[in-house]
């Protein structure tokens, strides 16, 4: 959102991002989201755009935005694309006519904004687009968890089969710098059976839920619930996620 990920802005690594990023129950928690809703959605950061297309099945008017062209390229080429508005934009800029039922953020993308001034101008920004009644959700990795410390190529090596590229090998490794809770990330992929390899690069931030609670009041919106886990458990010290559901205040 902030361009702070080059890696999603290169075609090979969007073309094989889903095949390490398969659905999972955060997808499950925001579908659900969205048939509550009942009405429009906006996925900001829709990234290869699978959960927007799936929330587009479920009969919802869905619009997915993305910085990325790259993702937004896989996205548009997906079964069941057709029903879905796909926009080129970040959050800071976007300006859409339509006001929405359920604004989400997804895959960590709120991590992706490296500094007050950028979360509270996506904030302000979602406030603009939210319907009277409407909400906006998202999560963040708990700092206190310190998730990039398990971010070392040893714990992280994953090896999957595509029907493009044969097999293809990824791992992470990550620098956090203390001051900020910036976290430089580098991806690694190696097509096995090609024996190419490439890497890119990403800095995501860590902020903890008083930060995140801060940045909400300040921008108009209001937390309605706070969860730690994608089974909707209450949020605490020891939760990995911050998974907020909001409206305007």
């Amino acid at each position: 959102m902030s361009g702070a990920n080059q890696v999603f802005e290169d075609d090979g690594a969007a073309a094989i991002y889903d095949a390490f990023n398969q659905w999972s129950a955060g997808d499950d928690f925001y579908r659900a989201l969205a048939r509550q809703s009942g009405g429009r959605v906006l996925d900001l950061g829709c990234g290869t755009g699978m959960l927007a297309c799936r929330i587009a099945s479920d009969g919802r008017d869905v619009t997915g935005v993305d910085p990325a062209e790259a993702m937004l390229r896989v996205a548009r080429a997906r079964p069941g694309a057709d029903e879905v508005t796909w926009v080129n934009s970040n959050g800071q800029r976007l300006d859409l006519t339509q006001r929405f039922d359920l604004i989400y953020m997804t895959g960590h993308a709120f991590q992706a904004l490296l500094t007050d001034e950028d979360v509270l101008a996506v904030l302000s920004n979602v406030v603009r687009h939210l319907a009277a009644d409407g909400r906006f959700a998202f999560e963040t990795r708990n700092p206190a968890a310190q998730a990039w410390r398990r971010w070392t190529p040893a714990r992280t090596r994953t090896v999957v089969e595509t029907a493009e590229h044969g097999r293809i090998e990824q791992c992470f490794d990550a620098v956090a710098d203390d001051r900020t809770g910036v976290v430089a990330i580098t991806q690694h992929d190696h097509y096995l059976d090609t024996g190419v390899r490439r890497a890119g690069h990403s800095r995501i931030r860590f902020i903890s839920q008083d930060h995140v609670s801060d940045l909400l009041t300040r921008a108009g919106l209001a937390a309605v619930a706070w969860y730690g886990d994608w089974d909707r458990g209450p949020f605490t010290a020891a939760s990995r996620e911050i998974i907020a559901v909001t409206r305007g205040a």
